[in-house]
């Protein structure tokens, strides 16, 4: 698989883009609004832009360093009855060395430091990726299963830039409204619940643990104070994004816990120190047998995740990080990973090997409708998402500084 370095001209237009970006990327919307602006600067002389593309896969180099959400990478350490990596190990002669990350600033961090050849980004991580360089275009073409991936999960603002995609869709979910029967009455069908700073649920309310968690914010805004003109939560100016980080900061009153490890907090539930929060299916379908909670679909809408398997640029094991995709995206292996993790694949066909015959319907895995309506993890750029060009918007850096300032 050959090789080449970026043009100066190309080292120029990711650096404008880069620089947009502030130090990290991120995101997606229900809508996809506004991402043509912010990519213009990578299209501009696409050939020179991207570095090189596979042409065809070649023997494999006996390993591949792969870095990984957990459970997406399974070789039967956390649970004993998953492994699909010691198969791929057996059938491609690439010995997998796997690193897991708890949140996408790790990951990009980790991807930045080098010795990686595949990594499962989400939204909040890919564009970052591609601004700076760090991964290469992939070759669709070359992955076997790529026809049987979800149409709706192809060539999105987070994978692609001017229809080139930089990785292959792996899976998807909606972050959602938990709360436990038990407590919280009437049960709710709006995020105000969680933002109430006089919320009778003081101290037991939870939020996810990350900047991105801002254009949750956004969302909510976006309905219930339409003066703001809120059109897309990951653009935001700075009377929108002050709003929207004004409301968090009232929300830090009430909250008795931020979470990055969906495990932990399902364990809050069951322990009833949180009643009320952001949660992942998963997470409800774990401990739905120890405690008394259900999920809803809030009125104002969800944030989400489209996880991408993309290839680094200068990967090592360039030809068994192929190997690799070609893998985890075949029907048999989505099924288990979408049920150990808790999530639709991106492989429709996996659909029909799931041990729960109704797990693609819990997860929407089909529901196009579905997908489109979640405002997907993206990022953040001065140049505003939304495609506006009056105002400047706030970066995903502003946003970092943001959240540290909201947690104290």
């Amino acid at each position: 698989m050959r090789k080449r370095h970026l043009a100066v001209a190309a080292l120029a237009a990711l650096s404008i883009l880069a620089a947009s970006c502030g130090d990290d990327t991120t995101s997606s919307t229900g809508t996809d609004s506004g991402s043509s602006k912010v990519q213009s600067a990578l299209v501009k002389k696409k050939n020179e832009l991207m570095p090189s593309m596979a042409s065809a896969v070649g023997a494999g180099e006996g390993a591949v360093d792969i870095l990984a959400w957990p459970y997406y990478a399974e070789n039967g350490t956390k649970d004993p009855a998953s492994d699909w990596v010691t198969p791929f190990e057996q059938e491609s002669g690439c010995k997998a060395n796997i690193l897991e990350f708890g949140t996408s600033d790790e990951a990009v961090s980790q991807i930045s430091q080098g010795n990686w050849d595949v990594v499962s980004a989400s939204g909040d991580a890919t564009l970052r990726l591609i601004a700076a360089g760090k991964v290469a275009p992939v070759n669709t073409k070359l992955l076997d299963n790529y026809s049987d991936i979800a149409p709706f999960l192809k060539d999105r603002p987070w994978n692609s830039v001017d229809g080139q995609m930089f990785g292959v869709p792996h899976g998807w979910g909606a972050n959602l409204l938990m709360y436990n029967t038990n407590v919280v009455a009437p049960g709710p069908d709006s995020w105000s619940v969680v933002f109430d700073p006089a919320s009778p649920y003081s101290g037991k309310v939870t939020a996810y643990d990350s900047p991105i968690y801002i254009a949750d914010a956004a969302m909510y805004l976006k309905t219930t104070r339409p003066e703001l003109k809120i059109t897309d939560p990951y653009a935001l100016d700075d009377t929108q994004f002050s709003a929207a980080v004004d409301l968090l900061k009232g929300q830090k009153k009430i909250v008795g816990e931020y979470w990055s490890d969906s495990v932990k907090s399902g364990e809050s539930f069951k322990a009833g120190s949180t009643v009320l929060g952001t949660t992942w299916q998963v997470t409800a379908n774990t401990i739905s047998a120890d405690a008394p909670v259900k999920t809803v679909e809030p009125k104002e809408g969800m944030t989400g995740w489209s996880d991408t398997w993309m290839v680094t640029k200068d990967a090592k094991h360039p030809n068994c990080a192929y190997k690799w995709m070609n893998w985890i995206t075949k029907p048999d292996v989505q099924a288990q990973v979408a049920e150990l993790f808790g999530e639709a694949p991106a492989n429709l066909k996996a659909c029909d090997l799931t041990t729960d015959k109704e797990h693609c319907a819990t997860y929407h895995a089909k529901d196009e409708a579905y997908s489109k309506g979640i405002y997907y993890w993206n990022t953040p750029t001065k140049d505003c998402l939304d495609g506006r060009t009056d105002v400047t918007c706030n970066d995903y850096q502003a946003w970092k500084d943001a959240w540290t300032d909201i947690k104290g």
